[in-house]
């Protein structure tokens, strides 16, 4: 089941840095020696004259405290100011480790995050610490799935890598209890990818590192579940609040719509509280994206391996909207990249149970798939919503939209039914400066 902008005016700028108390924040950077200054325009100044102030000047002098006091003193002056200096957004690398103490650090391992195929995290992350919602903070994703391992329950460890992620009240729709507990690994390597603690000196990284994961269990231990339960499971996570909800999971591409009106109806229902919903093509290799993906009203994902190349597995066709890192090798295509002969790329690395009895935490090698896919576009909507670019509350088509337009283009030029849109690009999605369009 599972598979696998434009700047103010100068004076309104620096009008607005005179507003705000110094007791309150540290003086802003200035440039040495420096003072701009605007002098008001003479009376009986011709009325287009005064719809246009003249433009400051920017002074050099020896006393920058001095000059200001007596330059304000004087009639003549709008305004008198420090020339403040401001500067780009920098990218942030966190200190975990990964799978090894390594200088590298978890650069070595999670090419999916940082690199040539990636979707470009550090500079998303520099966007989110400017915007002040560090890793997408206040923003709660819904990961429908096999549980998340974030509470100890029986021989079920926590995952210490989740230790500082903000959990809400989920429920487990498998065992009709409020604790959506994990015992397959699947739903925790899934919520890992969304929001595993970063830059806590201890494994991996999570690409929306500050946004809270509501844990819904619809998939049993074995990662099976069927329509109702997962429709029940997406209705909940949007009457509680979810702004995206994560199916790291597919139907048979041989399921239609008429077979699962519930999903669908539940589907709809979350679209229209605000929620968006993101789900997997599908991994059987063929051209036709699987449902829930395939469904009204959901951002359907395929894979893209190492190389920048869709993965041999990955389901395209109509409906495929965006394509993000998933592992495995590449299909067999032209594309720029693919070396479907050559040695496969690396799959999709965090922390998650292991072991027989799964009581036990690792990074195993081994997931791949549009499943591990999905969270890096429910993770990197997550960033979209809390940066503020589109606004305090962008709707479900909104966050969509964005991410389609600064996504990488792969295969044919603009759309086409391998590659969707693109790969999704966090750092650019996120960017202010980056027109809304």
């Amino acid at each position: 089941m599972p598979s696998l902008p434009r700047l103010p005016a100068l004076g309104a700028l620096l009008l607005a840095l005179l507003a705000v108390p110094s007791a309150a924040h540290a003086a802003p950077a200035a440039r040495a020696g420096e003072v701009v200054v605007a002098y008001r325009d003479p009376p009986g100044a011709h009325a287009a004259r005064m719809a246009q102030p003249r433009a400051p000047h920017v002074l050099h002098v020896r006393d920058v405290a001095a000059t200001i006091r007596r330059l304000r003193a004087r009639p003549d002056v709008r305004y008198a100011v420090p020339n403040v200096v401001a500067h780009a957004a920098e990218a942030f690398v966190p200190n975990d480790p990964g799978r090894t103490p390594d200088p590298a650090g978890w650069q070595q391992t999670q090419w999916n995050f940082t690199g040539p195929a990636s979707v470009d995290a550090p500079d998303a992350w520099g966007n989110l610490i400017a915007a002040g919602r560090p890793g997408g903070k206040g923003v709660v994703v819904a990961v429908l799935d096999t549980g998340v391992a974030y509470r100890r329950f029986g021989r079920t460890p926590a995952d210490p890598d989740l230790a500082a992620t903000k959990f809400v009240a989920g429920y487990d729709f498998v065992g009709r209890d409020p604790y959506a507990n994990d015992h397959n690994g699947h739903g925790t390597h899934v919520a890992s990818t969304i929001a595993e603690s970063t830059n806590n000196a201890i494994g991996l990284t999570g690409l929306a590192y500050g946004a809270s994961i509501m844990p819904v269990k619809v998939l049993d231990d074995l990662g099976s579940g069927d329509a109702a339960e997962i429709a029940r499971g997406v209705r909940f996570a949007a009457r509680k609040g979810a702004k995206v909800i994560n199916l790291s999971l597919e139907f048979s591409s041989d399921v239609t719509s008429s077979e699962i009106p519930q999903l669908l109806d539940a589907i709809a229902y979350a679209h229209r509280r605000g929620a968006m919903v993101v789900a997997a093509s599908g991994n059987e290799a063929v051209t036709k994206v699987a449902y829930p993906a395939r469904a009204t009203y959901v951002v359907s994902v395929g894979s893209t391996t190492e190389h920048g190349c869709l993965s041999d597995f990955s389901n395209q066709g109509s409906g495929l909207d965006l394509v993000a890192p998933g592992g495995g090798p590449d299909a067999y295509l032209t594309d720029p990249g693919c070396v479907p002969d050559g040695t496969p790329g690396r799959n999709i690395a965090q922390m998650t149970l292991i072991g027989l009895h799964r009581d036990t935490f690792g990074i195993p090698g081994g997931y791949e798939g549009t499943s591990m896919a999905v969270p890096h576009v429910s993770a990197a909507a997550a960033l979209v919503i809390a940066s503020g670019v589109l606004g305090p509350d962008p709707t479900p088509d909104a966050v969509q939209r964005r991410l389609e337009v600064t996504a990488r283009d792969l295969g044919a030029p603009g759309y086409d039914t391998r590659y969707g849109y693109g790969l999704i690009n966090a750092g650019t999605a996120t960017d202010p400066a980056v027109p809304v369009g």
